[in-house]
């Protein structure tokens, strides 16, 4: 993906050009110093996308972005040291065509990498996605019964642990700190809460927080949803899974336990259709043999297992692991 950076200020550009180069697939296309440069080279090389500062000498970033719009089309996304600050300009440059905009990285880049994924999955310039080194991805779907559960598979998993974890679990917003706490505490791994715009991480287990739907996006990062509102239960296990067989890359397994209901056979079969191990939780070991059994019956499972064999059938997908003793 070819993109530009249009910015007069050097630090700026320099920071900008440093996260860039984390990425192979990303090239620089060209620099330009103040809007009328920007119009003038994206009409001789019009790039995939555009880093374009608000404000510049001779000519500030949204008139840049109108003219080019008109002249040489391309994604941009507004880079300012305030979104909040410009948000009338922000948007009046939205209102002549640019996608986003996004306040100058100063610490971290994960912001900026993200955005640009997205917008590379808009223009269909996303081939880095394929060659990313991406970690086995584990999600789990809980609901009654769960905690204790989840806790009998996770302290099973060792501390090299390589693959990602992600959990839905039933359970209200209030409780979920809580609970991630409490899961610190009885298992070797780290446990954080899932928030917006996380990636999951290989050796870390992410806990659903709001009582919106978790969802993963193209760009990989996690976000929450109140959409679709037709679910019977709040944090819904199929809406997540869904998310993650539509979006996640590479293959990973999915896991359904314990729990009254139907939610997460939908998913769990969805994650079998694209390649996945699936493995719901056998009768004998759950409280209540409900979404499990709804997934044996629709065939969404590729094992049923009782829970104390489940981390073990994980730990075959992650390199490097073994269990431990």
């Amino acid at each position: 993906m070819r993109i530009a950076i249009a910015n007069d200020m050097f630090m700026a550009v320099e920071a900008l050009r440093r996260i860039l180069v984390k990425v192979p697939d990303y090239q620089l296309a060209w620099v330009a110093y103040d809007g009328a440069e920007a119009v003038s080279k994206c009409a001789a090389d019009t790039p995939d996308l555009i880093l374009m500062d608000v404000l510049m000498p001779s000519m500030d970033g949204v008139e840049a972005t109108r003219r080019i719009m008109s002249q040489s089309p391309c994604a941009i996304v507004m880079v300012t040291a305030s979104v909040n600050h410009y948000t009338a300009k922000v948007f009046e440059a939205m209102g002549y065509g640019a996608l986003d905009a996004i306040n100058i990285p100063v610490f971290g880049d994960d912001g900026l990498l993200n955005k640009i994924a997205t917008i590379a999955q808009l223009v269909g310039k996303s081939s880095h996605r394929r060659s990313l080194s991406l970690p086995p991805l584990i999600v789990m779907g809980a609901s009654t019964g769960g905690p204790q559960a989840l806790t009998t598979i996770l302290s099973q998993f060792p501390q090299d642990f390589r693959a990602a974890v992600v959990i839905v679990q039933h359970i209200d917003a209030q409780f979920v700190q809580g609970f991630a706490a409490w899961l610190n505490e009885q298992i070797p791994l780290p446990v954080q809460l899932a928030i917006a715009d996380a990636i999951p991480q290989p050796g870390k287990i992410l806990v659903a927080d709001t009582n919106d739907h978790l969802v993963m996006r193209p760009n990989l990062t996690l976000r929450y949803d109140k959409q679709p509102l037709n679910f019977s239960s709040y944090r819904s296990i199929d809406v997540f899974f869904t998310s993650v067989a539509k979006n996640w890359p590479g293959k990973g397994i999915g896991v359904l336990l314990t729990g009254m209901g139907r939610d997460g056979a939908q998913g769990l079969k969805r994650l079998r259709q694209e390649g996945w191990q699936t493995i719901a939780q056998d009768r004998k070991t759950c409280v209540v043999y409900g979404m499990p059994k709804v997934a044996v019956e629709l065939g969404s499972a590729v094992e049923v297992l009782p829970v104390e064999a489940i981390a073990s059938a994980c730990i075959k997908f992650s390199p490097n692991s073994k269990l431990p003793g």
